[in-house]
């Protein structure tokens, strides 16, 4: 259950990161939230997001990067400890 929660705070903390991933502009997002551009650069270094406005974000600069850099982030926080490259996993096994 905690999980959940752990996963909120990381995605809370990744915004500002995943706007920028995701290679579209501040205007372009503030434009998408109804916000002033000005308005969403304060919030964006704040970090002071409501639950509905990460969901807009979200939406909107949804890509394959932005969805790999929230794999690899939620994997590295929630999973502690060593890990490996598929490609090292993949050698291991003897898959390749």
């Amino acid at each position: 259950m905690t999980n959940i929660i752990t996963q909120y705070k990381i995605l809370l903390n990744a915004v500002p990161e995943l706007i920028d991933i995701s290679g579209y502009k501040n205007e372009y997002v503030a434009q998408k939230l109804q916000m002033r551009p000005a308005y969403f650069s304060a919030k964006k270094q704040k970090g002071n997001w409501t639950i509905e406005e990460v969901e807009k974000i979200l939406r909107t600069i949804s890509n394959k990067d932005v969805d790999d850099y929230l794999d690899k982030t939620f994997i590295k926080e929630c999973f502690t400890g060593d890990t490996m490259s598929a490609a090292t996993f993949e050698k291991k096994m003897g898959w390749k």
